[in-house]
């Protein structure tokens, strides 16, 4: 296949989850790649490779899905980059894709976009295509998702988040895309470059959503700048988001004693106090935030005591933990509550926030709990408990079928209030089987509905069933 190629050349790499295969290179002493300044070349693919470009074929994949073609090229070029994504069961890989990168590293900051051309056989969205994996840390990512193409030569751009970060850069372009309808297709992409396009907007940035969100931590606990964003206004007027990594913004916190935060976006809450965490996006301000009102130290959940042997856990550290399909079924559009999950001195705890009900699902398989004699649960509210306030326990059982709605299910509640049920404090819940005369059988518990009044947010533990 090299021999197709007189002026280029290029290296196929096959990705696998423990080692990378590298064919026709070479180790080179650190040092000698240490410059002064990184060659500025925006090229990728231009009528071929660019010198010095490699590719590998990411784990999973088609290994030989990537090929050049010099038949259908975009305006006469010498040869174009073609992919065959497989058909669904493909025995040779689910999908096709891998990384184009360079050993050497190139000065991109000159550039504020990586465009190209792209057409295929059919209708189809690209799952994902962009800049910055290059075998190593992939910190500056940049990437469309669902790209649409049709059989059209289509220009794209992506544009570059932060261009000064890219002084060193190494990954020049990644795709990967699957079946559509579970069936394969082909498609072409030529002429891929950085360039400096003046015509592309400025990018508006956000995290969490654009919205100032306000959580209470402890000290220990780590948190995530999510949602992260970047909307630019590109030369044909669409304003194209961009999923962008969190190296590529610079973050802030007002009050470094009480919350710092890395260049990755991750928050550790360090002191009593609130803070502030804001990020910017070159000199743009992203919109959003987090503001942390911490507490103190945490007050870990009582430590069960149950034998292991004795217990079918769904959510506990002190023991293995069933299949789970979700910790938060978000029911739509009646249920508000959401998630704000987190870990303290390796302990994960489940932080239910703006809670009305919530419902924790386990269906493949479903529990057979008809040796255990209770049900157990704590939680914590970190709020001083409002006048009113109740909280419910609802276990149901799926019936012979196993299946929800089947038309055999039951299910049983038991709800608490003041005085058991207090703020500022873990309160044990133990339920004995026993007491639940709306459960006809738990052969087949499915799920658990955790639901209140005047409970705006808790957290929880320890949830499992065990044999008394």
């Amino acid at each position: 296949m090299k021999s197709q190629f007189n002026i280029y050349k290029f290296t196929k790499v096959l990705l696998s989850c423990s080692a990378i295969l590298m064919i026709g290179s070479c180790q080179r002493d650190l040092n000698e790649l240490q410059q002064a300044t990184n060659p500025v070349n925006g090229d990728v693919f231009i009528d071929g490779f660019s010198p010095g470009l490699q590719y590998a074929a990411f784990g999973g994949s088609v290994p030989d899905a990537f090929d050049t073609d010099k038949n259908t090229t975009y305006n006469n070029s010498a040869q174009s980059m073609k992919f065959a994504v497989p058909d669904v069961n493909d025995p040779n890989g689910s999908y096709a894709g891998g990384a184009f990168f360079t050993s050497t590293p190139r000065d991109l900051s000159s550039f504020n976009t990586l465009s190209f051309w792209i057409k295929a056989t059919q209708p189809a969205n690209i799952d994902v295509i962009g800049f910055g994996t290059d075998l190593g840390e992939n910190k500056y990512q940049a990437s469309l998702s669902a790209l649409p193409v049709n059989t059209n030569w289509k220009k794209v751009y992506i544009p570059i988040p932060d261009a000064s970060k890219l002084k060193a850069a190494k990954g020049m372009f990644y795709l990967s895309e699957g079946p559509e309808n579970n069936r394969g297709y082909t498609f072409w992409i030529d002429d891929v470059k950085f360039e400096n396009v003046g015509t592309i907007g400025n990018a508006q940035a956000s995290i969490f959503k654009g919205e100032d969100k306000v959580i209470n931590s402890f000290t220990g606990v780590n948190n995530n700048v999510d949602d992260i964003a970047a909307i630019f206004n590109l030369p044909n007027g669409i304003n194209q988001t961009v999923n962008v990594s969190p190296y590529y913004f610079t973050y802030n916190s007002s009050d470094p004693t009480v919350a710092t935060v890395n260049d990755k976006g991750v928050v550790t809450t360090v002191g009593a106090g609130t803070s502030k965490i804001t990020a910017s996006l070159g000199n743009s301000l992203a919109k959003g935030s987090l503001t942390i009102n911490c507490v103190g130290a945490y007050l870990a959940a009582p430590v069960p005591t149950q034998d292991a042997s004795k217990v079918i856990s769904i959510f506990s550290d002190q023991y293995t933990n069933v299949p789970v399909d979700y910790y938060n079924g978000y029911y739509a559009p009646y249920q508000t509550t959401q998630s704000a999950d987190f870990t303290v001195n390796n302990d994960h705890v489940l932080n239910y926030t703006n809670f009305n009900f919530v419902g924790i699902q386990f269906s493949k398989p479903t529990i057979n709990a008809s040796s255990m004699t209770n049900f157990h649960m704590d939680i914590y509210m970190p709020q001083s408990l409002p006048s009113g306030a109740s909280f419910s326990v609802q276990l149901i059982d799926w019936g012979a079928d196993g299946a929800y709605g089947g038309g055999d299910d039951t299910s049983s509640t038991k709800t608490y209030s003041a005085p058991f049920l207090a703020g500022q404090k873990w309160v044990s819940i133990d339920i004995p089987f026993s007491s639940l005369s709306g459960l006809a059988s738990r052969k087949h518990l499915g799920q658990i509905i955790l639901s209140g009044a005047n409970i705006s947010n808790f957290y929880t533990d320890n949830v499992y069933l065990y044999n008394n």
